[in-house]
């Protein structure tokens, strides 16, 4: 597989408490069909989720190293086919966002930004709005040629094409939509675990560096 197309999965720092555990856990388990003895795999990780102390053990970062090369090829990942429907699922963080294109529940592509400090500051509905301009810009060779899924945990979103008035940002961002042929869905948080893992990466990362930062002081 194309290693850009991946890269937001195979440079995933190694969690630092139970929650991004738990995150990454729950993006492997997406496609626990598709991977062969996933729960023999994420055994060690299992463990660091319990109640208790938080210990990252050697058996663990081989689980969760192991994991991230099991969710990053074949038969994981999928080549693309323009003859079937593809889906985009986005999330949106606070400090990045993330999006998965997929056809038919099997990934094609996974991407993730992380947010500048103006950007940080758009409310969660801006942020959400950015997730979906970038993820359709990132893979604008896959959509633009058919009509696709569009789906957003962000219900107001669906109300997009519908707004009577528009600041400057939408117009633009509503503008650049309209090359693109989609249903828009809402799907809930807890549905969206693989594209908000991709946006929670980056707190994790963020989390990480502050900590060496401080350590170095």
């Amino acid at each position: 597989m194309d290693s850009e197309k991946v890269k937001a999965i195979l440079d995933w720092p190694a969690p630092k408490c139970t929650f991004y555990v738990r995150s990454f856990h729950g993006l492997a388990s997406f496609y626990r069909k598709l991977i062969r003895n996933l729960s023999e795999i994420c055994a060690p990780l299992t463990e660091c989720m319990k109640k208790g102390t938080f210990q990252w053990t050697a058996a663990a970062m081989k689980s969760f190293e192991n994991l991230k090369k099991k969710v990053t090829e074949q038969p994981v990942l999928a080549l693309p086919d323009f003859n079937k429907v593809f889906q985009v699922d986005c999330d949106a963080s606070g400090a990045a966002i993330g999006a998965v294109l997929s056809q038919e529940g099997r990934p094609i592509a996974f991407f993730s930004e992380k947010l500048n400090e103006a950007k940080r500051k758009y409310s969660v509905y801006d942020q959400e709005f950015y997730a979906i301009v970038q993820a359709l810009k990132k893979w604008r060779h896959y959509l633009l040629p058919k009509d696709f899924f569009l789906l957003t945990d962000h219900k107001a979103l669906q109300y997009i094409n519908s707004q009577g008035k528009l600041n400057k940002k939408h117009s633009k961002w509503v503008d650049f939509l309209q090359g693109y042929s989609f249903v828009l869905k809402h799907r809930s948080g807890k549905s969206n675990r693989v594209a908000d893992a991709l946006s929670r990466r980056t707190m994790l990362l963020n989390t990480f560096q502050s900590k060496l930062l401080v350590w170095n002081v």
